[in-house]
């Protein structure tokens, strides 16, 4: 099939403006209507999406099924995949038809919340497929402004200080980016991402205002990308942002920024700052292990003491995504494995632990974990998902939240045994957390009055929860599902990186550091 990869990604554009222009009037039919349509278009874009898997070769390191045309005056329209990106792809297809079936009770302005979601998916596939530098940041940006509305119209109390929030916290870092992006094709006259990822950028240091910069261009371009992928993660200390978003987005907008907006800065240090700053990488990765070994244990003791189930989980998202920026920076096979198949379980496992909160969200109206207790007497088949997905967020063997954490340990003590050892205790403090919070919520006597009629998960809601159940589970006893698929594009990052930087093929990438 041609152009499978623009097919892909603009499904759900194409459904949101069918939407706009034909769907009319606000009544109980066009409600529905809106949210069958956008059902329909998310699951069809998955669907679609299956045929890209099933077309792509994993032994093939380069990008494939490029589709490339003239755009604008000296720019192309170039979309392509590869290892590291293809099953991000199937992740924001995969979650975002459970989230609109996750929507299914919204009842306000339901057309204009569909389009908000529809167009989002669009720009989110656009991130993962794009192979020149303009369109990159274009789908990066503009996914910014779907998601802001989503905060901002359908959110809690606080919506409009957490979307604004949001809002300037990620943009402000992406300005930098721009300028980056601007050197990049003064310097090499192309804003091909391939050619780009194969361009030396000049790493002789330089005096500015008296200060002698190690790396030279390279140290100051990976500064520059650095300053957008961290606010995206989001790293410590620029994380502030995410919990109050998730707390005042609905539930289905904490569910995709929680399983794909967050993997775009992840995505984004793959992509660009290990193949094309090699020279800044190397230099910088000290301090990416200490401020990810930060975020790992702070964040995990602030989640510790959180009294909304949405804040806690927001928490135990930065201290997860951690272990993802330590793992791509030891920049050897089990480290950056590790961190995509974290960034992968972290979709699923997340996701799952927002929609629960979003499942007794919508019969009590709050979040407050003393609000709840005893849950297990009266939702027997909640307790049990809760469970299990309490369970995967703390790293159980058999889930797949274990494969990519073990795998991170592994590659980032081969580098820097400090860092590990503090890395480690994270699993400690999260088995703290998240058995605390399963224990108040859901253990213990059916006490509150409130609670006695609560009624356990409707077959809708079951629905939703199987195939995430499925994937979690899945992973966890055949990683190599995943592995498989990105290993041989990983292998070829680390070969090319060692190249650049001058180390031997054979030789352990520690000796660059």
């Amino acid at each position: 099939m041609d152009n499978l990869l623009s097919i892909t990604t603009f499904i759900p554009a194409m459904a949101a403006l069918i939407l706009a222009i034909f769907l009319r009037g606000d009544d109980a039919a066009a409600q529905k209507n809106a949210k069958w349509l956008a059902l329909i278009a998310t699951s069809a874009t998955f669907f679609v999406s299956l045929f890209i898997l099933a077309q792509f070769d994993p032994q093939n390191t380069g990008f494939q099924m490029v589709e490339e045309g003239d755009w604008l005056i000296g720019l192309n329209y170039k979309m392509g995949v590869d290892g590291i990106s293809v099953l991000f792809v199937l992740l924001t297809t995969f979650m975002m038809p459970l989230t609109i079936a996750a929507s299914w009770n919204v009842s306000s302005r339901v057309k204009e919340y569909m389009i908000a979601f529809l167009v989002l998916e669009t720009l989110m596939l656009g991130v993962f497929m794009a192979l020149d530098l303009v369109l990159f940041y274009l789908f990066f940006e503009a996914g910014l402004i779907p998601m802001f509305l989503i905060i901002g119209i359908w959110g809690g109390k606080e919506r409009i200080y957490a979307s604004f929030k949001f809002f300037l916290y990620t943009f402000l870092g992406s300005v930098l980016m721009l300028l980056a992006m601007a050197g990049m094709f003064i310097d090499a006259g192309t804003t091909d991402i391939p050619t780009l990822m194969q361009h030396q950028f000049s790493s002789g240091g330089f005096d500015v205002l008296g200060i002698h910069v190690v790396g030279g261009v390279q140290t100051l371009m990976f500064l520059a990308f650095f300053a957008s992928f961290a606010v995206k993660m989001p790293m410590w200390p620029v994380h502030t942002w995410l919990p109050d978003a998730h707390v005042q987005a609905p539930t289905a907008g904490s569910v995709v920024l929680a399983a794909i907006l967050l993997k775009m800065g992840g995505y984004g240090f793959l992509r660009f700052s290990l193949p094309m700053f090699p020279v800044g990488a190397d230099l910088l990765a000290p301090l990416v292990f200490w401020m990810s070994a930060i975020a790992i244990v702070y964040t995990s003791l602030v989640a510790l003491v959180q009294e909304d189930m949405k804040k806690l989980i927001a928490y135990s998202s930065v201290a997860h995504m951690g272990y993802v920026t330590m793992g791509i920076f030891t920049v050897n096979q089990q480290g950056i494995d590790g961190a995509i198949f974290q960034m992968l379980s972290h979709g699923f496992i997340s996701g799952a632990l927002f929609l629960c909160v979003g499942v007794i969200y919508d019969r009590m109206h709050t979040r407050e974990i003393d609000a709840y207790g005893g849950l297990v007497n009266r939702m027997p088949a909640y307790a049990l998902i809760f469970m299990l997905f309490t369970m995967a967020n703390v790293g159980l063997p058999g889930t797949s939240g274990f494969i990519g954490e073990f795998l991170v340990l592994m590659g980032i003590f081969q580098v820097n045994t400090w860092v590990a050892l503090v890395a480690t205790s994270g699993v400690i403090f999260s088995a703290a957390y998240a058995l605390w919070l399963y224990r108040r919520v859901v253990m213990g006597d059916l006490i509150k009055e409130s609670l006695k009629t609560i009624t356990d998960m409707s077959g809708r809601e079951r629905a939703i929860f199987a195939p995430l159940v499925v994937m979690t589970i899945l992973l966890g006893v055949y990683p190599s599902l995943a592995t498989d698929i990105f290993s041989p594009s990983v292998e070829a990052l680390i070969s090319n990186y060692q190249t650049a930087l001058g180390v031997s093929s054979d030789a352990p990438i520690v000796a660059a550091h």
